[in-house]
């Protein structure tokens, strides 16, 4: 099968694009179109999970947007997080981003190479007696929460984020020969404008573990899977897949 359109559900890269190589390479045309969103809860979400924020040790994000909830709930709430206050970001990119609300200060700011797991290895045994408070989206809460203890962890997890389906149904996915996604999210969201969608011989690409589950879950067949040896992205997963599929 000629790969000529690609799908790829995210917004359009900002400054040099990954895909640059695989479109100059093969002439492949790319489009981007984010199939869901994420938003902050409100202050009422909030208080209906009735979590106490100074009951705990550390702070756990996932994301940005959690970061940017977390604050503004402690803002609307009036709870002021002390300073001896740890954090533990999934990656270095989520890290930074606490400058925005705090000094940046590494001995209580700590993060792991972009999954759950290198978070936990990031606690380690120095960390092992605080008491975690998971900040997540409602689609992550069950996945973190299932690591955290099987660490044996004390924590407690509170939605700061909720996910929202986009309308993406006036695209015609038949045009596409690779739709690429990079959350489970993206795979109900696909079921959710395309109730009757049949894969047929479009290639599915996945990003981490749990898209590809979901995919397989709803009865995908996945091509293509990122990261693995040699492709840690979407980008190089489908360049190695071009290379050794042709076109």
């Amino acid at each position: 099968m000629q790969i000529k359109n690609v799908l790829i559900s995210q917004s359009a890269p900002s400054g040099t694009s990954p895909y640059s190589e695989i479109i100059s390479k093969y002439g492949v045309k790319i489009d981007f179109r984010p199939f869901f969103s994420v938003e902050g809860v409100s202050q009422r979400d909030f208080v209906s999970q009735h979590v106490a924020i100074l009951d705990y040790s550390a702070i756990v994000f996932t994301s940005r947007i959690a970061i940017d909830s977390f604050f503004k709930i402690c803002e609307q709430t009036r709870v002021i997080v002390p300073d001896t206050m740890k954090y533990f970001c999934q990656s270095e990119a989520i890290a930074l981003y606490l400058q925005k609300y705090i000094v940046y200060r590494k001995r209580k700011i700590f993060f792991g190479s972009g999954t759950v797991a290198s978070m936990v290895e990031a606690i380690g045994a120095k960390h092992k007696a605080d008491n975690f408070l998971i900040t997540c989206t409602d689609n992550l809460k069950e996945d973190v929460d299932s690591i955290f203890t099987k660490a044996r962890l004390k924590h407690g997890s509170v939605v700061l984020a909720r996910t929202i389906h986009n309308d993406v149904s006036g695209l015609n996915l038949s045009d596409y020969q690779v739709l690429a996604f990079y959350s489970p999210s993206d795979v109900k969201s696909l079921f959710e404008n395309f109730k009757e969608f049949k894969q047929g011989e479009s290639v599915i690409a996945t990003y981490g573990p749990s898209t590809a589950k979901a995919a397989r879950e709803a009865g995908l067949n996945v091509g293509i899977e990122a990261p693995s040896p040699g492709a840690p992205s979407i980008a190089q997963a489908l360049l190695k897949y071009l290379e050794e599929n042709g076109r």
